[in-house]
């Protein structure tokens, strides 16, 4: 069985349990790149395969299942953003990414790994306009049409952000390069 399948032939929770498998780490991955936390990124993950199940039926197939679950998402974490709850309540925790490890010397892992935690803290550093568009270009591989039906922006706003995001972050890794020598 696929997602592919005609609705017919799958069961509401088996197209559920499909999506669950196939898009899981990405709705992870995006809503902690929104929220900065790891409790809280999984709580949105939660909530938006809730939202997909109870729509289900509503999908109309004028986008991929995956460029739907961005939406969604995007979505539940604007909708905590402006919760009283973020409001209210600082972020603690910055939890670091964990990146895989090829196999190389104990040494080189550990500099490659700093060296994309600090890249990746600087991308989270970001504001969100930009940081969004860096982590759905570079860490989620979506074209800058996807990212604009995505985002519900025009094209050339996606290409004008990624452009300004790609010189705030050099400039910010600069600046870090500067401040550790």
């Amino acid at each position: 069985m696929n997602l592919h399948s005609s609705p017919n032939q799958l069961t509401k929770e088996e197209q559920l349990q499909l999506l669950m498998e196939e898009y899981g780490d990405m709705v992870m991955r995006l809503a902690y790149t929104y929220v900065k936390q790891k409790e809280l990124a999984e709580d949105i993950s939660q909530e938006v395969f809730i939202s997909c199940y109870k729509n289900l039926e509503t999908f109309e197939n004028r986008a991929t299942y995956k460029t739907w679950l961005y939406r969604i998402t995007v979505n539940k974490c604007k909708d905590y953003f402006r919760s009283w709850s973020f409001r209210n309540i600082q972020y603690q925790n910055l939890i670091r990414s964990v990146f895989n490890s090829k196999e190389k010397s104990v040494e080189s892992n550990i500099v490659e790994k700093e060296n994309q935690e600090r890249i990746f803290e600087t991308v989270l550093s970001l504001p969100i306009k930009f940081r969004e568009v860096i982590i759905l270009h570079y860490y989620e591989d979506l074209s800058i049409n996807e990212m604009s039906e995505l985002l519900g922006v025009n094209s050339n706003t996606v290409k004008t952000r990624l452009h300004r995001a790609r010189k705030l972050l050099g400039s910010n890794l600069k600046e870090w390069q500067m401040y550790e020598e």
